[in-house]
């Protein structure tokens, strides 16, 4: 049996204005957790129920586009977001290093967020900006040519 949308979305209350912006289509799913994501900073059990229940889909193809698509996430993110290339080019010139240092200097490992919920790391295999190698994106910003002790700074500019 589904729940009601209404029911649902109490839970969330900016969640029955954003399901409003939608139409019915199951077509509008992926636009739909995207907006949910951006207003929640992550995709609950009861946000995927009031996506199914509002798309009239079942929970379960909710859920596999959720833990399918990378952009999602399951558990709530901290408030900055850093993430550290490991593609090939990045990897010879050090991203290694610095996912440690970022790590030590955080207490989380790649993956993970602060219990503060201040930061958020994680791995990414490549984010095309090979010449500035190593890359890591805080925020949307992107770092080029960081070492260890850059990313350090960075961080410590954040709190």
């Amino acid at each position: 049996m589904r729940r009601s949308v209404t029911a649902t979305a109490t839970h969330i209350p900016e969640l029955e204005s954003v399901l409003a912006r939608y139409s019915r289509e199951e077509s509008q799913l992926i636009p739909l957790l995207q907006d949910i994501q951006d207003h929640v900073g992550y995709i609950s059990s009861e946000s995927m129920q009031a996506a199914a229940a509002h798309l009239n889909i079942p929970e379960s193809s909710v859920y596999g586009v959720v833990t399918f698509y990378s952009q999602f996430y399951l558990t709530r993110q901290g408030r900055h977001k850093v993430r550290v290339c490991q593609g090939t080019a990045c990897h010879v010139r050090g991203a290694g290093e610095i996912i440690r240092a970022v790590s030590a200097r955080l207490g989380i490992k790649p993956g993970e967020t602060t219990k503060d919920f201040e930061f958020s790391v994680e791995r990414v295999a490549c984010f095309g900006s090979c010449a500035l190698a190593p890359v890591m994106v805080v925020n949307e910003k992107v770092y080029g040519n960081v070492t260890p002790e850059m990313a350090i700074r960075i961080l410590d500019e954040l709190t």
